[in-house]
């Protein structure tokens, strides 16, 4: 009943929006497979994911866009937006600025906040990335979208190159380094198979660690299970840094190989966790860390020094 009462006011706010605004619509299909009405040109504009906000600001006119979500903080323009909370979802302030589409992606927003804003009109559009490839295909379709294929096309091509030298450059090894990289020590929680890390770090010239699918992409893991894994390289920290606090509340993964050849380092989480246009950027980080462990391995021995291609 509560959102029964809500609901009255915020269908008020969306008739008040000028029939000139939209101009026509037109009918597509989100990744999901949901069926969506949007205006042929859409006017205003928002994401509730960082790395869709990253999309838009590289491909939409930047006036277009109405709003940040709290986690948004590239570019910098960014933030002369006003924020919408993402979660939970500030539903009357969303409505409040009058969007045309709703960006978002699979996992930030629940499917149940994306059918109330399309029953008050507002279409929400989620993309799926499975492979980095899936990102230049969704930037694509947002310059569809916006009536801006050029700039798109041109942004989403020349990562694809950039991708293609990067990947011609990994290191040539019978067998890539087994890499684990986790985004939180207690629990012990990782980047799991069926993430789009798996297909960076194979693109880096690596393979993630854990080949198993897990029914979450960002599994728990047990330190036994771990220990199984036996990962070569592991991300998530500067050595220094995990040995005082990972490795000291885990004593006995200190008997992975990725700690016993030091060959642990911090990465830029932005960047990982990210599947927006700085995706490139991504894996070629991961890619010199792999080339500074190869560098490292040779010696090891008698220069044990940690190696961090950058903070986190």
């Amino acid at each position: 009943m509560r959102f029964r009462l809500l609901l009255l006011p915020l269908a008020l706010l969306l008739g008040c929006q000028p029939d000139s605004e939209q101009l026509g619509t037109v009918q597509v299909r989100d990744d999901l497979g949901r069926a969506l009405t949007v205006p042929i040109r859409p006017r205003r504009v928002l994401a509730l994911a960082p790395s869709m906000t990253e999309m838009l600001y590289a491909v939409a006119d930047t006036a277009t866009i109405v709003a940040r979500v709290p986690q948004d903080n590239y570019p910098a323009a960014v933030y002369r937006k006003p924020v919408v909370n993402n979660y939970p979802l500030d539903l009357e302030k969303l409505v409040l600025l009058k969007p045309d589409i709703v960006f978002t992606i699979e996992g930030i927003t629940s499917v149940d906040d994306a059918q109330r804003l399309k029953e008050l009109g507002i279409a929400v559009y989620y993309q799926r990335y499975h492979r980095v490839e899936d990102v230049f295909k969704g930037i694509e379709d947002v310059g569809r979208l916006l009536r801006r294929e050029a700039q798109a096309k041109h942004l989403a091509d020349s990562l694809r190159q950039q991708l293609k030298a990067l990947a011609a450059s990994a290191p040539q090894v019978a067998a890539p380094p087994n890499v684990l990289a986790i985004t939180w020590q207690d629990p012990i929680y990782c980047y799991g198979q069926n993430t789009l890390f798996t297909d960076e770090i194979r693109l880096a010239g690596g393979q993630n660690a854990i080949t198993e699918t897990f029914p979450q992409p960002y599994p728990a893991l047990t330190r036994e299970y771990v220990l199984k894994l036996n990962p070569e390289v592991l991300l998530g920290g500067r050595f220094g840094k995990l040995d005082s606090t990972f490795f000291k509340n885990y004593p006995e993964l200190r008997r992975i190989k990725a700690y016993q050849s030091r060959r642990v380092f911090a990465i830029t989480g932005n960047l990982m966790e990210r599947p927006g246009p700085r995706v490139v950027e991504a894996v070629r980080e991961l890619q010199g860390i792999l080339l500074s462990k190869h560098i490292q391995t040779k010696t090891v021995m008698s220069s044990p020094a940690e190696t961090s291609r950058s903070g986190q």
